[in-house]
């Protein structure tokens, strides 16, 4: 039977009705999926980037987190180097202070006079020279002068060899110095200098520890006392 041409239009139309809707759910399937492929790669890089973003910032944490105990670090030095400078300044002025008393020692004659020939007998223990010339203060040429004989005797004495001591008349201790001799042997090539300052700086050497323990106390991070 021959199909007429409202026939024909009819299956036509449901041809192309049912070719559309296929269509449309094919558009609709790819459009589902290009909205999840969008979503799954949209979530992928805001992960990447969020983990980019921490890690960019946990290095800037560490960063100024050491920048924090390099600068804490420096500030504790810095303190540290102060107080060690307060107190050797003030380890410095009690020396200071003791030269300075050591000066007045001078003033009492009785009592200097003692002191300066025990100063030449130590100085003439460690020449052991034969000839030496003594240098003093201008000011205590007299007094010099007037120990030097019992010196010489002690000497000789303990020592049993005789010596002779020429007083350098022109080239003076420095008049600012505390008293005390300088003996010079071998043509100058030996000097020992005996002098108030020079025993003070030898005990000081010895006795700086005990000032400093004496002063500030015990440091507790010291491992050795020598």
């Amino acid at each position: 039977m021959a199909l007429s041409d409202a026939d024909v239009q009819k299956q036509i139309k449901h041809m192309m009705a049912f070719i559309e809707q296929e269509a449309n759910e094919k558009a609709e399937e790819i459009d589902a999926k290009a909205e999840e492929e969008f979503n799954i790669e949209k979530g992928r890089l805001v992960q990447q980037q969020r983990l980019k973003i921490m890690e960019y910032y946990e290095k800037k944490e560490k960063q100024v987190e050491l920048q924090k105990k390099i600068q804490s670090s420096n500030m504790l030095n810095q303190a540290r180097l102060k107080v060690l400078k307060v107190r050797e300044d003030h380890v410095r002025s009690v020396l200071d202070e003791a030269r300075r008393r050591l000066g007045e020692v001078t003033k009492n004659p009785t009592e200097y006079r003692v002191v300066l020939q025990k100063l030449i007998v130590q100085a003439l223990y460690q020449t052991m020279e034969a000839k030496v010339i003594l240098r003093c203060r201008q000011v205590d040429l007299a007094l010099v002068n007037e120990v030097l004989p019992p010196s010489v005797e002690q000497y000789k004495a303990n020592i049993g060899k005789d010596v002779v001591i020429s007083v350098d008349t022109e080239n003076f201790l420095p008049p600012d110095t505390c008293g005390g001799v300088e003996l010079i042997a071998l043509n100058g090539r030996v000097k020992v200098p005996n002098t108030l300052e020079s025993r003070l700086e030898l005990i000081s050497q010895q006795l700086v520890p005990e000032i400093r323990n004496a002063l500030f106390g015990t440091n507790p991070n010291r491992k050795f006392t020598d």
